[in-house]
C-alpha cells in the first residue's frame, strides 16, 4: 500500500473514533432453513442502529400462545397413540383440562373422549402444524405439556364427578343422604353401604347450605320455588326451604355458579333414581 493509501486509512479511523468509539462489526445469524441472511452491518456504539428493510417479520403468535409451527421430519416413525375416542379416565380429564387452559376446548372435564374431544385434538394439532387426527398422540402431548400447567383438583372436576371421600361417621347407619361439601358428593347410603354417588354443588357465600343431621320431610317431583320462581324438580326438602334438587343451572354451567342454598344435582336420570328410593324421615347429613 502506497503513503497516500495508509493516509486514507488513518483519516477514515480518526473518523470513526470521533463519533463515539471503536466501531463494531455484527453478522445477523441464517434465518430457519438458511431462508434469510441479513448484511453485515456497521454499529456505532451510543447510537441506536436502524432494522435492516430486508429482515424478516417476527412470526405472529395464535390465539393460544404458541409461536410456531413444526411439522414431523419425513420418514420418522408414527409417534405413540395415548388417547383416542371412546376411552376414558383420569388421563383424559387431564387432557381435556390443559386443553381448556388454552381455549380449545369448553365443556368438562369429563373424562371421556367424546366429539368435542377429537374436535379439540385436531384444531390443537392444525395450529401446531401436526397431522389432525384428532387422536392424542405422544407429539401432541408433549406440545401441550409444554405449553399448559399441571391442573389442579379444582380444573379436574370442574363439571363434577369427583371422587366421594369417606362417609362421615354418622352416615353409617340407616338410610342416608350423606353431603360432602369437600368433595362435593351426595351418597345414597343404606345401613352403611353406598348405593350411588352423584356430584352436587352448594350455596354461595351469601346463601350457604346449611350443615349438620336433617331429615326429609317433604318431597315435591315438580316443585317450583315460591321464592324465586324457578323449577327445583325432585325436591326433597331438609332444612326449612333448602332441598335436595336437579338443577338445569349447574347441568349446564357446573361450578360457575351457586345455589341460594339448595344442594343442587346436575344428573336429572340419577336424581329421578334417588327420588324414587327415599323416603320421609330418611336421614340427611351435610359435612365437611
Amino acid at each position: 500500500m502506497g503513503r497516500k493509501g495508509i493516509t486514507a486509512v488513518a483519516a477514515l479511523t480518526a473518523l470513526a473514533a470521533s463519533a463515539g468509539g471503536t466501531a463494531g462489526c455484527t453478522v445477523q445469524p441464517a434465518g430457519a432453513g438458511g431462508e434469510h441472511r441479513s448484511p453485515v452491518r456497521i454499529e456505532v456504539p451510543g447510537r441506536t442502529p436502524s432494522a435492516s428493510p430486508s429482515a424478516p417479520p417476527s412470526p405472529s403468535r395464535t390465539p393460544d400462545g404458541d409461536g410456531g409451527k413444526s411439522s414431523p421430519s419425513p420418514g420418522a416413525p408414527a409417534p405413540r397413540v395415548l388417547w383416542s375416542p371412546g376411552d376414558s379416565g383420569r388421563d383424559v380429564r387431564e387432557l381435556q383440562a390443559r386443553l381448556r387452559q388454552v381455549a380449545w376446548i369448553f365443556h368438562g372435564p369429563t373424562g371421556t373422549y367424546d366429539d368435542l374431544t377429537a374436535e379439540a385434538v385436531r384444531g390443537f394439532q392444525g395450529k401446531r402444524g401436526l397431522p389432525r387426527t384428532g387422536v392424542t398422540d405422544s407429539v401432541t402431548w408433549q406440545r401441550l405439556l409444554g405449553m399448559t400447567r399441571e391442573p389442579g383438583k379444582w380444573e379436574l372436576y370442574l363439571m363434577g364427578g369427583q371422587p366421594a371421600d369417606a362417609p362421615d361417621a354418622r352416615c353409617r347407619t340407616g338410610r342416608v343422604l350423606c353431603i360432602s361439601k369437600t368433595s362435593r358428593t351426595l351418597r345414597w347410603m343404606i345401613d352403611g353401604r353406598t348405593v350411588s354417588t352423584m356430584p352436587v354443588r352448594f350455596g354461595s357465600e351469601y346463601t350457604p347450605t346449611r350443615e349438620g343431621v336433617f331429615q326429609v320431610y317433604w318431597k315435591s317431583r315438580h316443585h317450583v320455588s315460591t321464592l324465586y320462581d324457578s323449577p327445583m324438580p325432585y325436591a326433597m326438602f331438609f332444612s326449612g326451604g333448602q332441598a335436595v334438587h336437579f338443577s338445569a343451572d349447574f347441568a349446564a354451567r357446573g361450578y360457575a355458579g351457586a345455589s341460594h342454598g339448595c344442594v343442587n344435582v346436575r344428573d336429572e336420570a340419577a336424581i329421578a333414581r334417588l327420588y324414587d328410593q327415599v323416603r320421609d324421615g330418611d336421614k340427611v347429613v351435610v359435612h365437611w
